[in-house]
């Protein structure tokens, strides 16, 4: 029963698992295959491409999720604690693989989950299943919504858009890999103009500029 009472305490604080109550969720410990796993610091969690067949719930620790434009000119970084769960979505759908590669800042505890598991916990028990069509269907919303928000003002806000369209989180640390040249084309203006405006946010001690790489110390500054 520790153990049960443990797993209880990790599982907790995941979205996929609220709404459950504390007997309902120590009867789940109980009975499920969970899988564990510990990964010292800069250890590969999982490749861009790899085939998504389980859940990985980051119990503690820290990771750092690196995402590649399609045409690979450009590479986004960014820094996430526990507890996260990572890429939910890409366990279902036509294309069930991960996005991002994922490695680990620290040493860091996973609890994993198959996909066979996931789909007989969804069977058992309701709110898991709502839970979950939640969590996707959230996901779903936030992007079908991208296309029909209102048009950014001017160049600093396409730009400040242009970052937080391209996270995975929209808050915390972030690194860009991108030439200015190629910002400029996403943004669609000029590579003087938008140099300008990075200079400026840099003043302001919102970002930190380098050759190639624009450094964001926290996303949600840039938002207010």
């Amino acid at each position: 029963m520790n153990a049960d009472l443990r797993l209880y305490d990790s599982l907790q604080p995941f979205p996929l698992f609220q709404g459950l109550s504390r007997t309902e969720l120590l009867q789940l410990a109980g009975q499920t295959k969970f899988g564990f796993q510990k990964l010292a610091v800069g250890k590969t969690v999982v490749r861009e491409g790899d085939a998504c067949n389980q859940l990985l719930f980051l119990v503690s620790g820290s990771l750092s999720v690196s995402t590649v434009s399609d045409d690979r000119h450009y590479t986004v970084i960014e820094h996430l604690s526990a507890p996260w769960l990572l890429q939910p979505e890409g366990i279902f759908g036509a294309h069930p693989q991960y996005i991002s590669t994922v490695v680990t800042l620290s040493e860091s505890h996973f609890i994993t989950l198959s996909k066979d598991e996931v789909l007989r916990l969804l069977d058992d028990f309701l709110i898991i299943r709502l839970n979950l069509l939640n969590l996707l269907a959230t996901l779903s919303q936030r992007r079908g919504h991208w296309p029909w928000r209102k048009a950014p003002a001017d160049l600093r806000q396409r730009i400040v858009c242009f970052f937080l369209d391209h996270s995975v989180y929209p808050a915390g640390s972030k690194t860009f890999h991108i030439l200015m040249n190629q910002l400029a084309q996403e943004v669609n203006d000029s590579r003087l103009d938008v140099s300008r405006v990075l200079n400026a946010m840099q003043t302001e001690g919102l970002l930190r500029l380098r050759r190639g790489i624009i450094e964001i110390p926290s996303l949600e500054r840039l938002l207010m």
